[in-house]
């Protein structure tokens, strides 16, 4: 038994009109009778092509301001009616309902009117009733109706017509169904977060996910469910893949923290810093991030907090690295950093980015809110006898902004708006700081006159007596621990200045 339908009747009512006439054209040959309402049943009309309005179905007129027009047993009916069902072919007769094989909806535009900054009237009267109806109801009954329920899905369900002369397959509806379920719980999540207001609920949405090469490793599949497109605008180079996105998304918030400083250049591997400089010029901001670590910089992310000139391109240009980017780039800096085939060039767009960090967990979710604080003159509390310089304080405040980024348990050391090395995802903080000062006594940094930023506070004293014997003079941490008088009498005893912030960064 051919489990193949012909489409011979529809139901089109949709909010934007476009692409809609040639499929419009391709029923109308193919003998398919339509039933329409409003500014729809007037689009087909001018088209020259015969068009049932629906309050003829129904003997009733679109009541409300429109808000009630397709709510009828005749049309829901002639949707939800199973055919190869005794009861329900009779139904059918004895009330005269039409058959309806194909629906074909485009929902009120709720998203684009709440980004648009409507007012509510506005955003409430763009809550599709009929609509998402209509779709639930066809969706359900994919054995004998077809959903198109976007503007999105026009053009597969044109070529499927066109290809098999309007007959669909049982998987042709069950796919346009799934597609159709998918549209209106993307529309009911969007409205429910438009009044949420409970953060112990959390619903999310992704209206198209992308494919990626691979996941974190070759033999893991991986996706990423986002709009790239509006936070970058990609000049050249190779597909993003998983690992680089996750940099990407490290850096991005990295740079952040420096966005309104004087040119600030980071270069990142595998989520942390390991290069980040502010200078007169993004040149020379380039070339101290690199000296940080240029082994490390070998196939890492650059990051840029104003545009790249030529002369920074060409410094660039002698590195491997996988992605660069920067809210500008010079025409001839775009030709320059080209020159490698498969790096990745990324403009960034000054957009919002979420306030919510999810992650997976078990066998659910853990979400919070962003790490939205970032150190400043007004957070710091001098705890001890010396107070910092006003150049300190300057190195204090970048180091700190550096370590809120940097996995735990971090430690970050820097001098003159420098990153000279860091410690990073140690098991204790002992482990961090020692693994800052061996790789900065590497690339040959004199940590005479350095500071220390720490993500946590020092349960001991023993941190900043490894530092104050490595040359560093100024230490900011967050404070609170029972035994912060101890980290407090070493510096005083040994002039070590000692700010505290009141604030943890962990990064997990």
């Amino acid at each position: 038994m051919s489990t193949s339908k012909t489409i011979k009747s529809a139901l089109i009512s949709v909010f934007s009109k476009d692409g809609l006439e040639p499929i419009v054209r391709k029923l109308h040959e193919q003998n398919v009778t339509f039933y329409s309402t409003g500014g729809t049943e007037d689009f087909i009309k001018n088209l020259g092509i015969p068009v049932v309005p629906v309050e003829d179905v129904t003997s009733y007129p679109s009541i409300l301001g429109g808000r009630v027009k397709t709510l009828h047993p005749k049309i829901f009916g002639g949707i939800l009616n199973r055919q190869d069902h005794e009861g329900d072919v009779q139904q059918m007769e004895e009330y005269q309902i039409p058959q309806i094989d194909l629906v074909i909806v485009d929902l009120y535009p709720f998203e684009k009117t709440v980004a648009s900054g409507a007012s509510e009237a506005d955003i409430i009267e763009k809550i599709d009733i009929g609509g998402i109806s209509l779709i639930r109801a066809a969706a359900k009954n994919f054995k004998d109706t077809v959903i198109v329920a976007s503007v999105d899905q026009y053009a597969d369900f044109l070529e499927v017509i066109t290809k098999q002369n309007g007959a669909l397959t049982l998987e042709d509806r069950k796919l346009f169904a799934t597609k159709a379920f998918h549209v209106s719980s993307h529309y009911d999540t969007a409205i429910f977060n438009y009044f949420n207001t409970d953060d112990t609920v959390y619903k999310a949405s992704v209206a198209e996910g992308q494919i990626l090469r691979y996941g974190e490793n070759p033999h893991q599949k991986g996706f990423f469910f986002g709009d790239f497109d509006a936070m970058f605008k990609k000049l050249h180079g190779k597909e993003l893949s998983y690992n680089n996105l996750l940099d990407v998304d490290a850096a991005v918030n990295l740079i952040l923290e420096f966005k309104n400083d004087d040119p600030t250049f980071a270069i990142l591997k595998h989520n942390n810093a390991c290069g980040l400089a502010t200078r007169s010029t993004m040149r020379a901001a380039y070339l101290d991030a690199l000296a940080g670590d240029p082994t490390s910089a070998f196939g890492g992310v650059l990051i840029a907090n104003g545009k790249i000139d030529t002369e920074t391109a060409k410094e660039i240009n002698q590195l491997f690295c996988e992605v660069v980017i920067a809210p500008g780039y010079d025409e001839t800096a775009i030709e320059i950093l080209s020159e490698k085939k498969n790096r990745i060039i990324l403009v960034q767009n000054d957009i919002e980015l979420p306030q919510k960090q999810v992650r997976t967990c078990l066998n659910g979710l853990l979400v919070q809110d962003k790490d939205n604080v970032t150190d400043n003159k007004e957070h710091l509390k001098t705890v001890t006898t010396t107070p910092p310089s006003s150049g300190e304080t300057e190195d204090l405040l970048f180091a700190s902004k550096i370590c809120k980024n940097t996995k735990s348990n971090t430690i970050v050391l820097a001098k003159n708006k420098q990153l000279i090395a860091s410690g990073t995802g140690q098991t204790s903080r002992v482990d961090a700081l020692k693994q800052a000062i061996e790789k900065a006594n590497s690339f040959n940094f004199d940590l005479k006159g350095a500071v220390m930023a720490s993500d946590a506070f020092f349960p001991f004293p023993d941190c900043v007596e490894i530092a104050h014997n490595a040359g560093i003079t100024a230490v900011i941490q967050p404070g609170g621990s029972i035994k912060d008088e101890l980290s407090i009498n070493y510096c005083n005893e040994n002039k070590v200045v000692m700010v505290f912030t009141g604030t943890r960064h962990f990064k997990h």
